[in-house]
Protein backbone atom coordinates (compact mmCIF):
# COMPACT_ATOMS: atom_id res chain seq x y z
CA UNK A 1 0.00 0.00 0.00
CA UNK A 2 1.12 3.30 -0.37
CA UNK A 3 2.29 6.01 1.95
CA UNK A 4 -0.90 8.38 -0.02
CA UNK A 5 -3.17 5.44 0.36
CA UNK A 6 -2.72 5.09 4.10
CA UNK A 7 -2.81 8.80 4.75
CA UNK A 8 -6.14 8.92 2.54
CA UNK A 9 -7.63 6.11 4.76
CA UNK A 10 -6.40 7.62 7.84
CA UNK A 11 -8.10 10.64 6.83
CA UNK A 12 -11.18 8.80 6.16
CA UNK A 13 -11.29 7.04 9.42
CA UNK A 14 -10.50 10.32 11.54
CA UNK A 15 -13.81 12.37 9.52
CA UNK A 16 -15.61 9.19 10.01
CA UNK A 17 -14.53 9.49 13.91
CA UNK A 18 -15.08 13.19 14.07
CA UNK A 19 -18.35 12.63 12.30
CA UNK A 20 -19.47 10.13 15.08
CA UNK A 21 -18.20 12.56 18.09
CA UNK A 22 -20.38 15.06 16.49
CA UNK A 23 -23.55 12.78 16.82
CA UNK A 24 -22.56 11.96 20.56
CA UNK A 25 -22.04 15.85 21.51
CA UNK A 26 -25.03 16.39 19.20
CA UNK A 27 -27.16 14.47 21.45
CA UNK A 28 -26.03 16.28 24.25
CA UNK A 29 -27.18 19.35 23.68
CA UNK A 30 -30.34 18.00 21.95
CA UNK A 31 -30.97 16.61 25.48
CA UNK A 32 -30.50 20.21 27.64
CA UNK A 33 -32.34 22.19 24.98
CA UNK A 34 -35.30 19.28 25.30
CA UNK A 35 -35.18 19.82 28.76
CA UNK A 36 -35.30 23.87 29.18
CA UNK A 37 -38.30 23.81 26.59
CA UNK A 38 -40.27 20.86 28.50
CA UNK A 39 -40.57 19.12 25.43
CA UNK A 40 -40.84 15.13 26.68
CA UNK A 41 -40.94 14.01 23.42
CA UNK A 42 -37.64 15.51 22.74
CA UNK A 43 -36.43 14.01 25.82
CA UNK A 44 -37.97 10.55 24.98
CA UNK A 45 -36.50 10.44 21.07
CA UNK A 46 -32.68 11.01 22.30
CA UNK A 47 -32.93 7.56 24.56
CA UNK A 48 -32.58 4.44 22.74
CA UNK A 49 -35.74 2.16 23.74
CA UNK A 50 -34.00 0.25 26.78
CA UNK A 51 -32.14 2.75 28.00
CA UNK A 52 -31.35 3.61 31.51
CA UNK A 53 -30.65 7.19 33.78
CA UNK A 54 -29.34 7.70 37.05
CA UNK A 55 -29.64 11.26 38.14
CA UNK A 56 -29.38 10.38 41.83
CA UNK A 57 -32.90 11.57 43.15
CA UNK A 58 -33.67 9.03 40.24
CA UNK A 59 -32.60 5.75 39.00
CA UNK A 60 -34.59 3.76 36.47
CA UNK A 61 -35.30 3.48 32.82
CA UNK A 62 -35.22 6.42 30.22
CA UNK A 63 -38.79 5.91 30.06
CA UNK A 64 -39.56 6.22 33.27
CA UNK A 65 -37.02 9.10 33.15
CA UNK A 66 -39.05 11.61 30.94
CA UNK A 67 -42.14 11.62 32.91
CA UNK A 68 -39.85 12.05 36.49
CA UNK A 69 -38.15 14.71 34.97
CA UNK A 70 -40.93 16.22 33.22
CA UNK A 71 -42.61 16.77 36.85
CA UNK A 72 -39.31 17.53 38.56
CA UNK A 73 -39.65 20.56 36.30
CA UNK A 74 -43.08 21.78 36.66
CA UNK A 75 -41.91 23.07 40.19
CA UNK A 76 -39.79 25.28 38.33
CA UNK A 77 -40.29 28.43 36.42
CA UNK A 78 -37.37 28.84 33.95
CA UNK A 79 -33.97 26.39 33.72
CA UNK A 80 -31.14 26.75 31.29
CA UNK A 81 -28.67 24.24 30.84
CA UNK A 82 -25.65 25.18 29.62
CA UNK A 83 -22.66 22.67 28.33
CA UNK A 84 -19.28 22.94 28.74
CA UNK A 85 -16.18 20.94 28.06
CA UNK A 86 -17.75 17.56 26.11
CA UNK A 87 -14.89 14.92 25.79
CA UNK A 88 -16.30 11.70 23.75
CA UNK A 89 -14.36 8.09 23.72
CA UNK A 90 -15.23 6.10 20.49
CA UNK A 91 -15.16 2.13 20.54
CA UNK A 92 -17.01 1.46 17.05
CA UNK A 93 -20.39 1.42 17.43
CA UNK A 94 -20.44 2.45 21.28
CA UNK A 95 -19.44 5.65 22.82
CA UNK A 96 -18.49 7.18 26.48
CA UNK A 97 -19.03 10.77 26.90
CA UNK A 98 -18.03 13.15 29.67
CA UNK A 99 -19.93 17.17 29.57
CA UNK A 100 -19.33 19.30 31.85
CA UNK A 101 -23.14 21.38 32.69
CA UNK A 102 -24.19 24.46 34.42
CA UNK A 103 -27.83 24.51 34.88
CA UNK A 104 -29.75 27.39 36.31
CA UNK A 105 -33.16 27.11 37.92
CA UNK A 106 -35.73 29.59 39.00
CA UNK A 107 -37.81 27.41 41.76
CA UNK A 108 -40.85 29.51 42.97
CA UNK A 109 -41.44 29.77 46.78
CA UNK A 110 -43.89 29.54 48.98
CA UNK A 111 -43.73 33.03 49.70
CA UNK A 112 -43.94 34.25 46.75
CA UNK A 113 -40.66 35.06 46.12
CA UNK A 114 -38.43 33.12 43.64
CA UNK A 115 -34.87 31.65 44.23
CA UNK A 116 -32.10 31.08 41.47
CA UNK A 117 -30.68 27.83 41.85
CA UNK A 118 -27.53 26.55 40.19
CA UNK A 119 -26.38 23.04 40.42
CA UNK A 120 -23.08 22.31 37.95
CA UNK A 121 -21.32 18.98 37.00
CA UNK A 122 -20.76 16.58 34.28
CA UNK A 123 -22.85 14.31 32.81
CA UNK A 124 -21.51 10.66 32.18
CA UNK A 125 -23.54 9.09 28.95
CA UNK A 126 -23.23 5.79 27.21
CA UNK A 127 -23.98 6.13 23.38
CA UNK A 128 -24.67 3.45 20.94
CA UNK A 129 -25.25 3.71 17.15
CA UNK A 130 -27.70 0.98 16.37
CA UNK A 131 -29.31 0.83 12.96
CA UNK A 132 -26.90 3.59 11.78
CA UNK A 133 -28.15 6.13 14.56
CA UNK A 134 -26.63 7.02 17.85
CA UNK A 135 -28.71 7.70 20.95
CA UNK A 136 -27.79 7.83 24.17
CA UNK A 137 -28.38 4.08 26.29
CA UNK A 138 -27.33 5.29 29.20
CA UNK A 139 -27.10 8.92 31.35
CA UNK A 140 -25.31 9.50 34.67
CA UNK A 141 -25.22 12.98 36.54
CA UNK A 142 -22.39 13.51 38.87
CA UNK A 143 -22.71 16.83 40.84
CA UNK A 144 -19.97 18.64 41.41
CA UNK A 145 -21.48 22.17 42.83
CA UNK A 146 -24.42 24.25 43.49
CA UNK A 147 -25.45 27.47 44.59
CA UNK A 148 -28.55 29.64 45.40
CA UNK A 149 -29.88 33.07 46.19
CA UNK A 150 -32.84 35.02 45.76
CA UNK A 151 -33.65 35.48 42.16
CA UNK A 152 -33.58 39.00 40.60
CA UNK A 153 -34.90 38.99 37.17
CA UNK A 154 -35.09 42.88 36.70
CA UNK A 155 -37.29 42.25 33.33
CA UNK A 156 -41.01 43.57 33.59
CA UNK A 157 -41.96 41.08 31.05
CA UNK A 158 -45.67 42.18 30.56
CA UNK A 159 -44.30 45.79 29.40
CA UNK A 160 -41.85 44.53 27.01
CA UNK A 161 -43.85 43.24 24.51
CA UNK A 162 -40.81 44.34 21.60
CA UNK A 163 -38.78 41.84 23.31
CA UNK A 164 -38.84 37.73 22.63
CA UNK A 165 -38.86 35.96 25.31
CA UNK A 166 -37.99 32.02 25.74
CA UNK A 167 -41.00 29.82 26.89
CA UNK A 168 -41.35 25.87 27.54
CA UNK A 169 -42.98 23.80 25.02
CA UNK A 170 -43.29 24.64 21.37
CA UNK A 171 -44.46 28.19 21.54
CA UNK A 172 -40.89 29.09 22.07
CA UNK A 173 -39.38 31.19 19.39
CA UNK A 174 -36.89 28.19 18.71
CA UNK A 175 -39.26 25.89 17.52
CA UNK A 176 -40.52 27.54 14.23
CA UNK A 177 -36.77 29.09 13.77
CA UNK A 178 -35.11 25.82 13.99
CA UNK A 179 -35.76 23.19 11.15
CA UNK A 180 -37.76 20.10 13.41
CA UNK A 181 -36.06 16.75 11.42
CA UNK A 182 -34.94 13.34 13.04
CA UNK A 183 -30.70 13.49 13.99
CA UNK A 184 -30.70 10.87 11.65
CA UNK A 185 -31.24 13.32 8.66
CA UNK A 186 -28.32 15.11 9.63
Amino acid sequence: MTQTATRTRSTQDRLAAMLDKQDCTELVHRMARAIDRCDAELVGELFHPDATDDHGGFKGSAKDFVPWVMEVLGTMTRTQHVIGNVLIELDGDHARGESYFIAHHAIPGEDGSDTFMIAAGRYLDRFERRDGTWKISHRGAVYDWSSAAPLSDIWDRPAMEEYSFGERGKADPSYPHLREAAPETY
